[in-house]
Formats: structure tokens, C-alpha cells, sequence
């Protein structure tokens, strides 16, 4: 399995990072990151 996320600018990030370590709880190996050029300036 492998998981997709798309951050957004307002949400902080240990919610974040509280999606990831539950996902990785649940065994998913893979976890992506994407839109991240939002973050690009």
C-alpha cells in the first residue's frame, strides 16, 4: 500500500506528522508527499 499526501499551508505540522506516523502504524511502507510546490518560493 502506499499513501499520497498533500499538505496544506495553514494546517500545522504535527497534524501532519500525526497522519504519517498513523499510517505507518498500520503498516504502509510507502508514503508520498505531493504538491509540495505550494511551499516553493
Amino acid at each position: 500500500p502506499e499513501v499520497h499526501l498533500r499538505p496544506n499551508a495553514v494546517v500545522p505540522y504535527k497534524s501532519v506528522a500525526a497522519v504519517m506516523a498513523s499510517a505507518q502504524r498500520l503498516g504502509v511502507t510507502k508514503i508520498g508527499m505531493v504538491g509540495n510546490e505550494q511551499f516553493m518560493k
